[in-house]
């Protein structure tokens, strides 16, 4: 169940839940045996069944903000585990100690709480960082050294890539391929001891310099890097390569579903020749982990390359990481987007091996659809004009009443003051109105929701002729819920807050941040298709219910859309509100 009670959608098949099936029909899985914690064979062979039927993992560098890619691999590998009686990992790979912060671990693990997922569950505490396998990955170098599997090698770089071939040319041996065991240890260990600078040497595997697969021909799995580490400190002088790493942090923790993006297809071979090899040797558990691999998320509108949100923050297009304008899960937190609409959104695209393009209305009708169920109703005039009723009299007022909400009547109602002065919307009144405009215009009537009808009398203008205020008169019988109310049939109906009682308060209209389906598409430059109305900034009058909205409150601003109180800029008694969604998606008529 979600937060607005409402069940969420049967998972749907796919062709990761068909492995499954199969996998636990046939009991694949059902001799591993865990000891609560990771570790080699010999730790694991000692202790009980695992309880888990499946074990999968998500597992983030801490090098960056999550985006919305990462949501859906979180949905998908936390949602297995959930539907299969297993567990999920929330596992670092902090192998690369130049670009990974604490900073960015903190806010994986807020990002990963908020969309409603943990990895704490039947008395395990799932999470990991790959660093504290770092002498368990050394021991297996050193085993696949001590077989012959791996050595050291003293190329450049540059030696290295132009040995290695092309596609449709084989690579050349090393010259230092053919080291003894002894050599290569001494030469390793020395590594370890930070006795060479950087590049001086790399440790690679021995498998095939002229396999077809370019990711079999001998690829580098550890290097010198001297470099402190966020969490090991200055311990270390060498560090895995990720490919190398990877497969082993899955072995020891006993993932058996080791779900990853397309762009890791080609380096599965080596995943499965690595692990039969430490297999082999008995330093992990059979049956080793399985690698599938699935197509990342491609939306319309939206950059998620990593290196292009860091120039958007970098150059100041947006304001930070958490820009509600930004696909980064702090950034759709702040702007209004909720955990179960990234759920229900992950579900309708599901998963497959093709890469598609999703269009982002797709993502915004999910949160619609979520905030239109949860979200309470509120009145906001974001650009005010007022309204005089000429024959109310001066100083009365009197209360309507306005459901919370119109799904769910045991919310009950709030109350609504009118008085002789409103506040309405400016782009309600035309002084002389277009075909089809059926709210204010002189001699046209309308009805003022939750109160009554008004028939314009007239209108003021400045000095330079800009409308400062329009007359109305209103019919006394014409009250909403009252029997006089329906002798009057009126094709305009418009919101109103009473200009006694609403108070100001800033309104950040949010939109998308680019303007064309595909940024930078044709090799122009993304940032020169940025929306120049992805944000506007106004002060609004709003409803006095809302002005003590704690942040992230959301609510339904009658007739405009979704908005949420700013998790960062909203204090106590002046809430600032962020646009999080239209009511209708007004990009298709765009387009």
């Amino acid at each position: 169940m979600n937060s607005t009670h409402k069940p969420l959608p049967a998972p749907v098949a796919n062709f990761i839940r068909n492995i499954v099936d199969a996998d636990i029909a046939s009991g694949k899985n059902a001799t591993r045996r865990w000891s609560g914690r990771p570790g080699l064979a010999e730790q694991h062979h000692a202790a009980a069944s695992d309880p888990a039927k499946i074990r999968t993992r998500f597992p983030p560098e801490p090098n960056g903000y999550l985006h919305f890619g990462h949501a859906k691999s979180i949905c998908l590998n936390f949602g297995l585990a959930r539907d299969y009686g297993g567990r999920c990992h929330l596992r670092f790979d902090d192998t690369n100690p130049e670009k990974e912060e604490k900073e960015y671990v903190d806010s994986i693990v807020d990002a990963v709480r908020w969309l409603g997922f943990s990895w704490d569950e039947g008395g395990e505490k799932n999470l990991y960082f790959a660093s504290d396998y770092f002498d368990w990955m050394a021991a297996c170098a050193e085993y696949l050294i001590d077989t012959g599997h791996a050595y050291v090698d003293s190329q450049s770089s540059e030696e290295m890539r132009v040995n290695r071939g092309t596609l449709t040319e084989a690579g050349r041996n090393s010259p230092c391929r053919e080291r003894s065991v002894e050599e290569n240890r001494g030469l390793f260990q020395r590594m370890r001891a930070g006795e060479f600078p950087d590049g001086a040497h790399v440790l690679r595997a021995k498998i095939d310099m002229a396999s077809p697969n370019i990711n079999l021909r001998d690829p580098v799995i550890y290097r010198i890097r001297h470099a402190p580490h966020h969490n090991t400190g200055g311990r270390w002088r060498v560090y895995p390569m990720y490919t190398f790493a990877h497969p082993i942090e899955d072995a020891l923790e006993n993932i058996t579903h080791s779900i990853c993006t397309l762009e890791f297809e080609d380096q599965r071979p080596f995943y499965d020749w690595l692990l039969a090899r430490l297999a082999e040797g008995g330093l992990i558990q059979r049956p080793v982990p399985r690698q599938i691999e699935f197509s990342r998320l491609n939306l319309t509108y939206v950059v998620l390359s990593k290196r292009k949100l860091i120039q958007l923050v970098d150059e100041k297009h947006v304001d930070g990481w958490d820009d509600p304008r930004m696909p980064t899960l702090v950034g759709a937190r702040r702007r209004g987007y909720t955990p179960e609409g990234f759920h229900l959104f992950a579900e309708r695209i599901g998963v497959s091996k093709s890469d598609t393009l999703i269009d982002y209305a797709l993502f915004e009708d999910c949160m619609r659809e979520v905030l239109n169920l949860s979200a309470e109703r509120r009145v906001a005039v974001l650009d005010p004009l007022r309204l005089i009723i000429d024959n109310y009299p001066e100083g009365q007022r009197e209360d309507c009443f306005a459901p919370n909400h119109p799904l769910k009547p045991e919310l009950g109602t709030r109350t609504l003051s009118f008085g002789r002065e409103l506040w309405i919307e400016r782009d309600d009144f035309m002084e002389n109105p277009v075909k089809g405009f059926h709210r204010l215009y002189p001699g046209n009537t309308v009805r003022l929701r939750y109160a009554y009808v008004v028939k314009c009398a007239g209108f003021d203008t400045d000095e330079t002729g800009r409308i400062v205020a329009v007359h109305c008169d209103y019919m006394p019988d014409s009250k909403s819920g009252t029997p006089g109310a329906d002798a009057y049939k009126c094709k305009g109906n418009l919101h109103w807050i009473s200009a006694a009682d609403a108070f100001a308060a800033e309104v950040r209209l949010y939109d998308r941040l680019f303007s064309v389906p595909a940024p930078g598409a044709d090799g122009r430059n993304f940032i020169d298709d940025i929306n120049p109305e992805s944000v506007r900034r106004i002060m609004a009058r709003l409803e006095p219910a809302l002005e003590n909205a704690k942040p992230e409150e959301r609510f339904q601003f009658e007739r405009h859309g979704y908005f949420v109180a700013d998790r960062v800029d909203s204090v106590p008694g002046a809430p600032v509100f962020n646009r999080t969604v239209t009511l209708r998606d007004s990009w298709g008529k765009k387009g």
